[in-house]
């Protein structure tokens, strides 16, 4: 897509770091497969196909653990496996946990859409003056 020198797939590197997420962003992202007219979709849809919005919360004390901090009452993570089909014969603490983590790792990447456009069009009209 982009033909990126080092110099500006180091920028790139350095902004995604710079991004308040859990995600490991470098990790799961090619710079040079960032579509810069697009760059929020590129990237998260990069992410999803790396699975990096699949967080696994394994052992149960973990994972009582998480919901206690995160959903103490169920209600959002039972109603994320309710709209996955999930019966009560079949879920459990690390399901619940795993689900609502993974939910809420979409989420906050959602909430960096305007930052990361910011800066891929900044980028992409660099790019255009050279």
């Amino acid at each position: 897509m982009n033909e990126l020198n080092e110099e500006q797939q180091n920028k790139i590197n350095t902004f995604l770091k710079s991004l308040s997420t859990d995600i490991d962003m470098v990790y799961h992202i090619d710079t040079d497969e960032i579509d810069f007219e697009d760059a929020f979709n590129s990237i998260g849809d990069q992410l999803e196909e790396s699975g990096a919005f699949n967080i696994d919360i394994i052992y149960y004390s973990k994972a009582m653990e998480y919901l206690l901090e995160n959903d103490a009452s169920l209600s959002e993570s039972t109603e994320l496996a309710a709209e996955m089909g999930c019966t009560t014969e079949n879920i459990n603490s690390e399901l619940l946990a795993s689900l609502h983590a993974s939910h809420y790792a979409r989420e906050n990447f959602q909430d960096l859409e305007e930052q990361i456009s910011t800066f891929f069009n900044e980028m992409n009209d660099e790019l255009q003056d050279v």
